[in-house]
């Protein structure tokens, strides 16, 4: 089954990027430095931070349907980030190197089936939880911090 992987849009976060940490803090944002890889992945780019770069660590509102599955979590996403990652049938390595958790979701945004995998057998999964034509979209999350990783469309 063919499937597409995107991160976040960089423009919500744009206007963040180089304030001072006094005003990052008004967002309830933080800066950070990463200083081991892996460790800082963001969330736009879908790749690790490489040492050195800098972060910013904001919370996040994943899944905003009117549900009781509305959630929200910490994130990174790199300073300065501006291409989304967009890519048909290929799982990102920030992906591949996680134990995850797939939640799979219908059109109302209501979870229909979840499951967890290592990020190196993800393939599967996705397979097995678009099989059923009422899951519209799949949120995968980092397992072990539960901070949301991307999303997997049908393609």
């Amino acid at each position: 089954m063919a499937f597409r992987i995107t991160g976040l849009s960089p423009k919500p976060f744009q206007h963040l990027f180089g304030l001072p940490d006094d005003e990052l803090a008004k967002h309830g944002a933080r800066r950070c430095v990463a200083d081991e890889v892996p460790g800082f992945p963001c969330r736009i780019e879908m790749r690790d931070a490489e040492l050195g770069e800098t972060l910013l660590l904001l919370n996040h509102t994943c899944q905003p349907a009117d549900t009781p599955y509305r959630a929200s979590h910490a994130i990174f996403v790199r300073e300065g980030a501006t291409e989304t990652y967009n890519q048909m049938d290929q799982v990102p390595e920030v992906m591949r190197r996680r134990a995850l958790s797939l939640r799979a979701y219908d059109a109302a945004g209501m979870m229909l089936d979840a499951d967890l995998v290592e990020g190196a057998n993800i393939e599967p999964v996705i397979a097995r939880m678009f099989v059923n034509s009422s899951v519209e979209y799949i949120h995968v999350h980092n397992a072990k911090r539960g901070c949301y990783s991307g999303r997997v469309d049908r393609t």
